[in-house]
């Protein structure tokens, strides 16, 4: 299993980005991935999660109604829309899959991810 983040780059306070991250190595509606965030000298944060096979999600609090996670599974991809953005988000944005669906009530918790993709920064400039 693999997961490949992209997306990541500078952008303006108030602005927004897409960030991807493409699966492969396993059936993709099978999974459960989720995005984790850290800045520098913090640690790592949770970000939200998507269940593939029906969409559902769930989110971390300092991002509830500002980012959104979706999926394309003609694509084998899982997307990470971010909007009204600080310079409170910029940190590396990791994707993850979670280790199995029984875990969804503990998604916020990075020791239950097996995968991890490389990481994409995210800088948002004041």
């Amino acid at each position: 299993v693999q997961l490949q983040a992209s997306g990541g780059g500078l952008v303006q306070a108030g602005g927004s980005l897409r960030l991807s991250c493409l699966l492969s190595g396993s059936t993709f509606t099978a999974n459960y991935i989720g995005w984790f965030r850290q800045a520098p000298e913090k640690d790592l944060e949770f970000v939200g999660i998507i269940d593939s096979s029906d969409g559902d999600t769930k989110y971390g609090d300092s991002v509830k109604g500002r980012f959104l996670i979706s999926r394309d599974n003609a694509k084998n991809t899982v997307y990470l829309q971010m909007s009204s953005l600080n310079s409170e988000d910029t940190a590396i944005y990791y994707c993850a899959r979670l280790r199995d669906g029984r875990d969804w009530y503990q998604a916020g918790r990075a020791a239950l991810y097996y995968y991890w993709g490389q990481g994409t920064q995210v800088t948002v400039s004041s």
